[in-house]
C-alpha cells in the first residue's frame, strides 16, 4: 500500500472533510504487518472511494451497488429493471467479471470524475468481460439522481473479483443484495449482511428465483434471520422463479424478466431517485455508518500498530541490555586488576624500582628518574612492553565483549522474530568487520587524551620539570595502571587490587601532582574511556535497528488515534447525530483519560518511557539528544 507522508496538521480540524482526509493520510502513512496491511489499504480505499466524496457532497447522485453470490441473477435483474441490456449475464463462473455502472447522462460527469472510485479506470461502450476497469453506461432508462452498479460476485473463485466486489460495496450509498432460496442462508451472504447491519448502511435484499415451494417458507425465514441480525428495517423484495428463462421466456419478454416481476423494486428505486430529501437521508445514514464502521476498524489497526511498536521497543530493549552487559564486562575487566598479569607488573617494577617508598617520596622519585633515564642510554627498556601489554589486553577485552553481545543479539532475534532475521545479513551474528581497527583507534585516542591531560595538568614550573625528567610515556602508563588496577573513588590511602607495583605508579604521579589531583586525573581518564566505549558499543548496537526501524516507520498508534478522534468530533459537529452518541462519547469524554492512559503505558517502558530509560549509554537512536 502506498505510504504518502501526511501533510502538515490542518488548521481547521472542525471541517469534517479536512479532518477525515487527515485521518486517511495518517493511516496510509503508517507501517503495519502483512495481515493488517490489507485491512488498512481497504480502509484507505473506502475513504477515497466513498466517505470523503460523500462527506463533501451529500446531494450528489446515489450509488446503489448490486451485489450477491455467484449465479444469483444480479445482471438479469439489472437488465430487467432498465429494460435494456447493459450487463451480460452468463453461465461461466464468475458470471459477472467486469463492474458495470449505469447512470443517467445528467449524472455521468459525477461518476466519471475522480470523486467516485478514483482507483478504478473507466471504460465506455462494449464491455471487456476480462477487464477490471469500471464500465460506465449512460442511459435515459435510469432516472437522474441514482445509479446502479452491477458488481462482481462476492464469492467469486477469483481473488481479484472478490476484492473488487468488497471495494465496490464499501463505496455504496445503498446495498442491494441479491440472493436465492438455495443460497440465502450461506455464511458468505451473512458475512456481508452482518457487516452492513453493524455499520448502519441502507440495505435492500432481493430474494430472487423463488418457486412455489420456497415461497411457503424461505421469505419468512429470511426475514427472521434479518431481524436477528439487526436488519429489521431493511426492505425485502421477492422475485418469482421463471421456468426456462433464457429460452421461451426470453422470447416472450424481449429477453428480460417480466415487467410485473420487478415492478415493486423498480418503483422503490424510482421514488428514491425523485425524492431529494430521501436521497440525502440515505446518503447521510450510509456515510455516517460507513465512517463509524471505519473508525472502529481504525482503532483495531491502531491497536495492532501499538502492539507492533511495543514489540519493536521490547526487542530494542533486549538488545540494549546485551550491549549494556558488554559495557559492564569491559568496565569490570579494566578496573579490578585482572588485566595486570604478573609479567606486566614485573616489567613495570623494572621501570619504577622497588625502593621503600616510606623512606621518602623525593629520594624515591630521584631514584626512579635515574632508572628511567637509563632506558635512553642503551639500557633495556621494559616500558614499551608494559604499554603494549596494556593496549593488547584492553583491545582483546573490547573485541570479545562486542562479539559476545552481537552473538547474543543475533540469537535473540532469531528466537523471538525469526521472520525478521530470515533475510538479514549473517554478519550481524558477529561484531563489525572492522571492530579490530575501531578498538585500536579507540585505545590510541584514549592514550592521546591521557597524555594531553598530563601535560595540561602540569601547570607549575616545578611540575613541568618533573614530568619532563620522568618522561610523558612513563606518566601515561602510570595513569593507565591506576585506571586498570583500582576501583572507583581512588584515594591516596587505598590499597590497589593489583598489588604494590601498581601502587608505586600512583605514588609516582602523586609525587608530581599531589594526591587530590591524581585522584581526579584517574577519574577523568576512567570516564573518558567509558564514554569512548559507549560510542563504540552504540555503533555496534545500532546495527540492529535494521530489525526494528521498519516496524516503527510511519505514523504512530497515538497519532492514528488522535486523527480518528478529531475526525469523529468534526463529523458529529457538522452533522449532529450522524455518528451514534456511544461511539462519540468514548473518545470525546475520555480524551484526557486516554492521554493519561497512554502516558502511563509510556512511563512503564512500553513506548516513550522505554527510550527515556535507554537514554545514555548506547541507548539513543540517531538524532536523539540527551545526557550520556
Amino acid at each position: 500500500m502506498s505510504t504518502p507522508t501526511p501533510d502538515a496538521a490542518p488548521t481547521d480540524l472542525t471541517d469534517p472533510t479536512v479532518s477525515v482526509r487527515r485521518l486517511r493520510d495518517t493511516l496510509a502513512a503508517t507501517s503495519l504487518p502483512d495481515e493488517a496491511e490489507a485491512g488498512a489499504k481497504a480502509l484507505v480505499n473506502q475513504f477515497d472511494d466513498y466517505i470523503l466524496p460523500r462527506l463533501a457532497n451529500l446531494d450528489a447522485p446515489l450509488l446503489a451497488v448490486i451485489g450477491g453470490s455467484t449465479g444469483s441473477g444480479k445482471s438479469t435483474l439489472v437488465n430487467a429493471l432498465l429494460r435494456e441490456r447493459v450487463s451480460n449475464p452468463g453461465v461461466i463462473r464468475p458470471t459477472t467479471r467486469q463492474p458495470v455502472l449505469v447512470a443517467n447522462p445528467q449524472d455521468a460527469d459525477w461518476f466519471n470524475s475522480p470523486e467516485v472510485l478514483p482507483g478504478l479506470a473507466r471504460s465506455h461502450g462494449a464491455g471487456d468481460e476480462q477487464s477490471t476497469t469500471l464500465r460506465v453506461v449512460e442511459t435515459q432508462s435510469i432516472p437522474a439522481g441514482l445509479s446502479l452498479l452491477d458488481a462482481p460476485d462476492f464469492d467469486s473463485i477469483d481473488d481479484r473479483n472478490r476484492a473488487l466486489a468488497s471495494q465496490l460495496l464499501a463505496a455504496a450509498d445503498l446495498w442491494i443484495f441479491v440472493t436465492t432460496p438455495a443460497r440465502y442462508a450461506d455464511q458468505m451472504v451473512w458475512n456481508f449482511l452482518n457487516d452492513a447491519a453493524g455499520r448502519g448502511i441502507e440495505v435492500v435484499v432481493v430474494l430472487n428465483r423463488v418457486d412455489d415451494v420456497a415461497a411457503q417458507t424461505v421469505p419468512a425465514d429470511l426475514r427472521r434471520m434479518m431481524d436477528e441480525a439487526g436488519l429489521d428495517g431493511a426492505t425485502v423484495f421477492t422475485v418469482p422463479f421463471v421456468p426456462g428463462l433464457g429460452q421461451e421466456a426470453q422470447v416472450a419478454n424481449d429477453g428480460f424478466l417480466g415487467t410485473e416481476l420487478v415492478a415493486p423494486l423498480r418503483a422503490y428505486l424510482g421514488n428514491l431517485a425523485e425524492d431529494t430529501a430521501a436521497r440525502r437521508a440515505v446518503a447521510g445514514k450510509t456515510v455516517a455508518g460507513a465512517l463509524d464502521g471505519a473508525l472502529t476498524r481504525v482503532e483495531q489497526l491502531a491497536s495492532r500498530r501499538e502492539r507492533q511498536e511495543n514489540f519493536a521497543h521490547q526487542l530494542d530493549e533486549s538488545i540494549f541490555e546485551m550491549y549494556k552487559t558488554a559495557h559492564r564486562h569491559i568496565i569490570d575487566a579494566t578496573s579490578d586488576g585482572k588485566m595486570l598479569r604478573t609479567e606486566v607488573l614485573d616489567r613495570w617494577q623494572d621501570v619504577v624500582g622497588t625502593s621503600d617508598v616510606i623512606r621518602g617520596f623525593e629520594r624515591w622519585f630521584s631514584q626512579t628518574v635515574d632508572r628511567v633515564g637509563s632506558f635512553f642510554t642503551g639500557e633495556p627498556a621494559p616500558l614499551r612492553e608494559v604499554e603494549t601489554e596494556l593496549e593488547s589486553g584492553l583491545h582483546a577485552v573490547i573485541v570479545d565483549a562486542a562479539d559476545t553481545a552481537a552473538s547474543r543479539a543475533w540469537s535473540h532475534v532469531g528466537s523471538v522474530a525469526p521472520e525478521l532475521r530470515e533475510h538479514a545479513d549473517p554478519a550481524l551474528a558477529r561484531a563489525s568487520r572492522d571492530i579490530d581497527a575501531k578498538a585500536a583507534e579507540l585505545i590510541r585516542e584514549w592514550q592521546g587524551t591521557i597524555l594531553d591531560r598530563i601535560q595540561n595538568t602540569a601547570g607549575e614550573k616545578r611540575q613541568r620539570a618533573r614530568i619532563m625528567s620522568l618522561g610523558l610515556n612513563v606518566a601515561t602508563v602510570a595513569l593507565m595502571l591506576m585506571v586498570f588496577s583500582t576501583t572507583a573513588g581512588i584515594t591516596g590511602g587505598e590499597v590497589a587490587i593489583a598489588g604494590g607495583s601498581a601502587v608505586l605508579g600512583q605514588k609516582l604521579l602523586e609525587t608530581v601532582f599531589g594526591e587530590e589531583t591524581v585522584r581526579q586525573m584517574a577519574a577523568d581518564a576512567r570516564e573518558d574511556l567509558n564514554q569512548r566505549l559507549d560510542g563504540l558499543l552504540r555503533e555496534e548496537r545500532e546495527r540492529y535497528y535494521q530489525f526494528t526501524d521498519p516496524l516503527l516507520e510511519g505514523t504512530s498508534a497515538a497519532s492514528i488515534r488522535e486523527a480518528a478522534h478529531d475526525a469523529r468530533v468534526a463529523v458529529d459537529t457538522r452533522f449532529p447525530g450522524t455518528i451514534t452518541p456511544p461511539a462519540l462519547s468514548a473518545p470525546a469524554a475520555n480524551a484526557t483519560e486516554l492521554t493519561e492512559d497512554v502516558q502511563d503505558s509510556f512511563d512503564h517502558g512500553t513506548l516513550r518511557g522505554l527510550f527515556d530509560q535507554l537514554r545514555g549509554t548506547f541507548g539513543q537512536r540517531p538524532g536523539q539528544t540527551g545526557d550520556n
